[in-house]
């Protein structure tokens, strides 16, 4: 596993948004839920909690300052559309997403990354971790497993500092921690190889990572198992 260098700012470090995107609480695909996100037209203020007007209904596993706002690139849909087919609707913001753009993957983005949003400033704090809404939503039974494979998880960020946004400002890479992870070698090792010695201590060096990701890690290394996953990705306890 390598390490991705730091690296300093410059023209290629800017990124336009497609569209920036927020939702109410509903009943919808069986489940409250407010992925069913529509599309904001100009200025919105970004709190430490996320978009302004933007709902979530399971505050326990989603929300909060360490995940404001979840990012999916556009570039994933055209996959889960040639896997799954044209009889569902394969675009943004299908996945619940506040930020979609083209250019971003979690192959090039990397945890602790910092961007300059308008005024705010946010900072990527983990890889989205898939759940079983998203098979509900879809009507795609594993969704989410598949997903969580193949780390096309899309991310999320927490906010530095507060400010007004829009999907006119471009998202401006200001700083890279030293040592950092992308977001797809983070997976392998959470995800793919969850009590890989070597990759939690890795993950470990990673002071950005959300302190939800953070103590899991700790927790695998000091008891060598790994927490159950069923209920996040299936919705029960067992398959």
């Amino acid at each position: 596993m390598q390490d991705t260098s730091n690296s300093a700012p410059s023209s290629k470090s800017t990124f336009q948004l497609a569209n920036i995107y927020r939702g109410k609480v509903a009943e919808r695909y069986g489940i409250q839920t407010a992925m069913d996100k529509v599309e904001i037209q100009g200025d919105v203020f970004l709190s430490n909690t996320g978009l302004e007007g933007d709902e979530t209904a399971d505050k326990k596993h989603h929300g909060g300052t360490e995940r404001a706002l979840h990012h999916y690139p556009q570039e994933h849909y055209a996959f889960w559309r040639e896997k799954h087919g044209d009889e569902q609707d394969w675009q943004a913001p299908g996945m619940g997403e506040n930020i979609s753009t083209v250019g971003m993957t979690e192959d090039t983005v990397c945890v602790g990354d910092r961007y300059q949003w308008g005024d705010a400033i946010i900072e990527v704090s983990q890889p989205r971790s898939p759940c079983f809404k998203l098979n509900q939503r879809w009507e795609v039974e594993n969704l989410s497993i598949d997903m969580q494979a193949i780390s096309r998880c899309g991310w999320l960020y927490r906010v530095v500092q507060t400010g007004t946004v829009s999907a006119q400002s471009p998202l401006v890479l200001l700083s890279r921690p030293e040592h950092a992870m992308t977001l797809r070698e983070v997976c392998d090792v959470f995800f793919g190889d969850p009590l890989n010695l070597e990759g939690l201590a890795k993950l470990r060096e990673q002071t950005a990572l959300s302190e939800s990701w953070m103590s899991k890690v700790i927790l695998r290394q000091e008891t060598h198992e790994v927490e159950n996953w069923y209920f996040r990705l299936l919705g029960r306890a067992a398959p």
